[in-house]
């Protein structure tokens, strides 16, 4: 309990108008698999106005917010709840659609919100308690609290997945909001669950918005270096085949002519068993 009203204040509902428009359907999950919350279903022809909800979190004083980038995606009108009824209207600053990271400012305020601060995901471990604050199904401020069930998930949504996996219980709505470690300290964005599951959801980690923040800051978008390199896990059955003794790393598949990767030297077959001295178990 005192956990919770340390950070509360800082946890905000997302509303969002939108003119109408036409939608050709949702993009990026597999049909039946994943669903992300606080965005309508795709449909063709002229789309009625769409208003959504979602959650997120104020990361200063001076009132910066995170959220989902679907939450808030082709958004007319952004408007920001606070707790204790204060309403605000909000910019968006900036927006990463491959990460589902969005940055917002709210405007005409004085400054002196409450915020909450970005933790280390990197330090956390399976089986860590958790907690999650946001506004199911326009329900504000629920909280629900279970463990960290699995990092580094890869569901499918997009070319950079890393989400933490946690049973506390995340539901529509709750799309941009904070996972909390037991210090009060945001460790990733709540953003997706599996259609028809439950106890399973999906959050961005912190640490992987920490490192967006300056370029969203900055210009609004991200923009990310590229090696050229098609790449493919290496398997026993591959090492044996290119006779190393190596059993963890990634195996070049492909170069691009001219691509960065091209130009460093690198081939086909070649073995990539580290990066910058962080050893590389897969591709």
């Amino acid at each position: 309990a005192p956990l919770v009203e340390s950070v509360k204040g800082a946890v905000v509902y997302v509303e969002v108008q939108a003119r109408p428009r036409r939608m050709s359907g949702m993009q990026g999950l597999p049909p039946g698999f994943a669903e992300r919350f606080g965005m309508p279903p795709g449909m063709q022809g002229n789309a009625p106005p769409r208003q959504g909800l979602g959650s997120g979190f104020i990361i200063d004083a001076s009132g910066t917010v995170l959220t989902n980038n679907h939450v808030v995606d082709g958004a007319d009108l952004v408007r920001v709840k606070l707790e204790g009824g204060r309403s605000y209207e909000a910019e968006v600053l900036g927006r990463d659609p491959l990460t589902d990271v969005a940055l917002l400012k709210l405007k005409g305020v004085a400054g002196n919100l409450p915020y909450v601060p970005l933790g280390d995901s990197d330090a956390l471990r399976v089986g860590d308690p958790v907690m999650a604050i946001g506004n199911p199904f326009g329900l504000d401020s629920s909280v629900s609290a279970g463990i960290l069930s699995a990092r580094a998930r890869d569901i499918h949504s997009g070319p950079y997945d890393d989400f933490l996996q946690t049973d506390a219980a995340i539901n529509p709505g709750n799309s941009g909001g904070p996972l909390f470690n037991m210090q009060g300290e945001v460790v990733g964005m709540n953003t997706a669950i599996i259609g028809g599951a439950s106890g399973i959801g999906f959050a961005v980690p912190s640490n992987l918005i920490r490192a967006l923040l300056p370029q969203l800051q900055e210009t609004g978008v991200v923009r990310r270096g590229f090696l050229g390199l098609s790449i493919q896990d290496l398997t026993p059955e591959l090492a044996r085949a290119l006779r190393v003794d190596a059993n963890k790393g990634a195996v070049v598949a492909g170069v691009s002519r001219g691509g960065p990767g091209d130009r460093a030297g690198l081939k086909e077959e070649d073995i990539i068993t580290s990066v910058g001295g962080r050893a590389v178990d897969s591709a």
